[in-house]
């Protein structure tokens, strides 16, 4: 591969020897490398990677929407006198482009944010308040973005009405004699699909406002400085779209608030922690609660359960057709982490009215 990354360098003008990389395993996505290019006694350090064009049909619109969405973070962190370290930076080719294509792929390099190390898994709630916090002010720069801007990079990304019918015809079609093995998951889907689709219905009676969103708010998406411990910059950006503030609000808390694993089999260990769902909202509803309409806020809880249950019916779908989409590490994957989405959309489901009111009374502090 060093050879592959000294050519990908010469396209972005990075002068020097690449030294050394090593793979970056998290994301199920695309192929992220950190590499390393030395130019006499200075070592620079880079991240590459390599988009997942069977993912991101248009990778090219992902690569301007990053440009645009950055550009207007940049801006808004100047006017406020802040280090524009809060904000990704990607290298230009000497073509003016954010990105390379080549036969093999198409590639892009960021500036290694130093410092910092990400979490798979989150027990500190001031950790989870940091994150909350971190995904609130991006949601806060963006107010004032006209999301219409923006191209939607994955036409129906958080359409779950429609997921769930793709899901259903999957199941009836069985292209790869696995409907057998998901009969009960099934039948927990049809169950709660008519909380599934709200904001569906929401969106169809234009109710809701159409905001700029990260759509991917894993904690591991965060950055955090090794000195203070406290949340530095918000990264991959590939899926900034229009959409709704609970997508991203309740997608943190799928992953953040999770007592178990994203792909625990032993399901009486998954379940949604109340203490780390309330850390999360303390740190991001405070940063949004004045640019949210009330329909808004009313429905942030109810995006972990739309979320959570969203993901589930992916996974499945992914398992019962191939396993195409996601990465996996072994047969049974995609259907270990469904059956956990399903059971932790379960269980967010029967506290709702608990976690409204955690979210009605941080909106409401003074």
């Amino acid at each position: 591969m060093k050879e592959k990354f000294s050519e990908i360098a010469k396209y972005f003008s990075l002068d020097g020897d690449v030294i050394s990389y090593d793979v970056i395993s998290f994301g199920h996505i695309n192929q992220t490398y950190s590499v390393y290019i030395s130019l006499g006694e200075k070592v620079d350090h880079y991240v590459f990677q390599k988009i997942n064009v069977f993912v991101f049909k248009n990778p090219k619109r992902i690569m301007k929407n990053i440009e645009r969405i950055t550009a207007h973070i940049a801006q808004k962190l100047e006017e406020r006198g802040k280090s524009r370290d809060g904000v990704m930076h990607f290298l230009s080719t000497s073509e003016g482009k954010n990105y390379y294509v080549e036969e093999q792929g198409f590639w892009r390099i960021s500036e290694y944010v130093p410092n910092t190390y990400s979490l798979n898994r989150c027990d500190d709630l001031d950790k989870m308040r940091s994150a909350g916090m971190a995904f609130g002010e991006f949601q806060n720069m963006l107010s004032d973005f006209d999301a219409s801007l923006l191209y939607e990079t994955i036409p129906g990304f958080h359409d779950t009405r429609s997921r769930i019918a793709v899901l259903f015809k999957h199941y009836n079609e069985d292209p790869c004699d696995r409907a057998v093995e998901v009969t009960d998951e099934i039948e927990k889907i049809k169950a709660f699909k008519h909380h599934a689709i709200h904001f569906n219905e929401l969106l169809d009676a234009k109710v809701i406002p159409i905001r700029v969103t990260h759509n991917d708010t894993k904690i591991n998406n965060v950055l955090f400085d090794i000195d203070t411990g406290e949340a530095k910059t918000v990264i991959d950006l590939d899926t900034v779209m229009p959409g709704l503030v609970a997508y991203d609000f309740g997608d943190a808390i799928r992953f953040g608030a999770n007592t178990a694993a994203e792909d625990e089999a032993d399901l009486s260990k998954v379940g949604v922690d109340i203490e780390r769902f309330r850390a999360f909202a303390e740190g991001f509803i405070p940063c949004v609660v004045k640019t949210l309409t009330p329909i808004e806020i009313e429905t942030l809880a109810l995006g972990a359960f739309v979320m959570t249950a969203e993901v589930g019916i992916r996974f499945l779908d992914d398992y019962i057709t191939g396993d195409q989409y996601f990465k996996i590490a072994y047969r049974d994957h995609n259907l270990v982490r469904a059956r956990c989405q399903i059971r932790l959309a379960e269980d967010i489901l029967a506290h709702m009215d608990e976690l409204n009111q955690i979210v009605y009374e941080i909106a409401s502090r003074k």
